[in-house]
């Protein structure tokens, strides 16, 4: 959707206007802390291609509210797929089941100028049989590469999302949101045995800067190395023993392990290892973690938060000292504190939370080559697959998708079957060395809590740790 004004989506068919939004808030949440009338469009597609064929092909709109009203610190939330009304009229029957506010209701959030990203619509920019010979090329240049490569798998996804978020007093925000992906999985297979190798890339932006050859050409080489690289991987070893986290990427484990630990919920419950504890020292000298929504075009990235309130850089921790959390209006104002712009929900359907947008650790200033050579015996970690996180203490296991042995300072062998295995709070304070190579991912994160997933980001320099439980297959 390129021109016009994208808020027709949600003002449609005569069953609501702005004007009756803005009175239906007034009406229903004027007697609560908080709250706020959410209205959403969005539209989503999605493409698989597949052993040199189109497999699936997939369009879904939908639209409807959330009416949320805060009181103290019960929330009554309701929603429906149909944005009119009377829907809302009835939603605000459930409002009666809370007791009136008896302090004065909350501040709307700050106004803002800023813009993360473009408010054309991805979807519409560029035709299907563009999107389908775009696969078509991709599948037919990764078979070119190597005659080992035995599968490849290519997919598309784009979404355009209107949302508007009004306020009881008035206060009225809109964001246009698109969000695009490119997907490269190949299989190599050399001889009975077949490996698998990933890259994935996407942001905040429209789908031109996917379909460029260097772009698509970058994921198919990735992809394809890192298949070929574990054809020749051996049993990883076991123990516990130094690890080297490469850049980019494995900051996901940053974000599992200890991103989530740092959310308002968790701290104000006081169940976070962290809760507590801000002003102490919690990670080695050096480490220092943002979360940053104000990216422009980052996957994690919103120029307002699903409250309104615009996004930013909050520190989390710097120089290894806990600075503070990551806050929506409910846990900031139980908390005594200011709201971060990290009030994030997956839809309409659903009631904010604290959430991650791009999480990741500052670059120190080691040689990320020195930092391997000072490691006798360990594992070189360069990507992450799954994992699983107890976010209330930050223990966690992950599976390496790329890692190799190192070996007298040096990379050695490629290693298949590696697993990390710890707890974030010890990890932070055994990073040895911060390399200076510091980067953010390539758009494909999506973080899970509380039943909701929404795009995040992560990234961080290279990473020595001094001692890390690995799990592997070796004798």
């Amino acid at each position: 959707m390129t021109g016009g004004d994208p808020r027709h989506f949600l003002y449609r068919d005569g069953m609501l206007d702005p004007d009756q939004a803005k009175r239906l808030a007034a009406r229903h949440l004027g007697g609560a802390d908080d709250g706020e009338l959410y209205l959403q469009y969005s539209a989503s597609e999605a493409f698989g291609f597949d052993d040199g064929r189109l497999k699936t092909a997939d369009y879904h709109t939908t639209s409807g509210f959330g009416l949320r009203n805060v009181t103290g610190e019960t929330t009554a939330f309701a929603h429906a797929n149909e944005i009119s009304t009377a829907a809302i009229e009835r939603a605000a029957a459930t409002m009666q089941l809370l007791d009136p506010a008896t302090a004065a209701a909350a501040p709307s959030p700050r106004r803002t100028n800023q813009s993360m990203y473009g408010s054309d619509d991805p979807l519409s920019d560029i035709p299907f049989a563009a999107k389908v010979a775009l696969c078509q090329q991709i599948d037919a240049a990764a078979r070119s590469r190597d005659p080992r490569v035995a599968q490849v798998s290519v997919s598309i996804a784009g979404s355009w999302s209107v949302i508007e978020i009004i306020r009881a007093d008035g206060f009225v925000a809109h964001d246009v949101r698109p969000l695009v992906r490119l997907n490269v999985q190949i299989v190599a297979q050399d001889g009975d045995r077949r490996e698998t190798g990933y890259h994935g890339l996407g942001g905040r932006y429209l789908y031109g800067q996917l379909f460029e050859p260097a772009e698509w050409n970058r994921a198919i080489d990735i992809a394809l190395a890192q298949a070929l690289v574990n054809l020749e991987s051996v049993a990883a070893p076991a123990g516990e023993m130094q690890v080297v986290l490469g850049p980019g990427w494995p900051g996901v484990l940053l974000h599992e392990a200890i991103g989530h630990g740092l959310e308002g919920d968790f701290n104000r419950k006081g169940t976070s290892a962290f809760s507590g504890r801000l002003g102490e020292r919690v990670a080695a000298p050096g480490v220092t973690v943002i979360d940053e929504g104000a990216i422009p075009g980052r996957r994690g990235s919103l120029t307002i938060d699903d409250e309104g309130t615009p996004t930013g850089r909050t520190v989390l921790i710097e120089d290894g000292i806990l600075k503070g959390y990551l806050q929506d209006r409910l846990n900031a104002r139980l908390m005594g504190m200011a709201p971060t712009g990290n009030g994030r929900r997956e839809s309409f359907a659903h009631a904010p939370m604290p959430r991650m947008t791009n999480t990741f650790m500052l670059g120190g200033n080691d040689d990320p080559a020195e930092l391997i050579e000072r490691v006798p015996n360990g594992i070189y970690a360069k990507s992450f697959g799954g994992g699983q996180v107890d976010i209330t203490n930050g223990k966690f296991v992950f599976s390496c998708t790329e890692a190799y042995k190192i070996e007298n300072g040096r990379i050695g062998a490629p290693i298949k079957g590696a697993t990390l295995i710890g707890d974030g709070p010890t990890v932070l304070t055994r990073v040895k060395g911060i390399g200076n190579d510091f980067a953010l991912d390539e758009g494909v994160g999506i973080c899970g809590k509380g039943g909701q997933t929404v795009p995040a980001g992560v990234g961080q320099p290279t990473l020595l740790i001094d001692g890390l439980t690995v799990g592997g297959t070796a004798t």
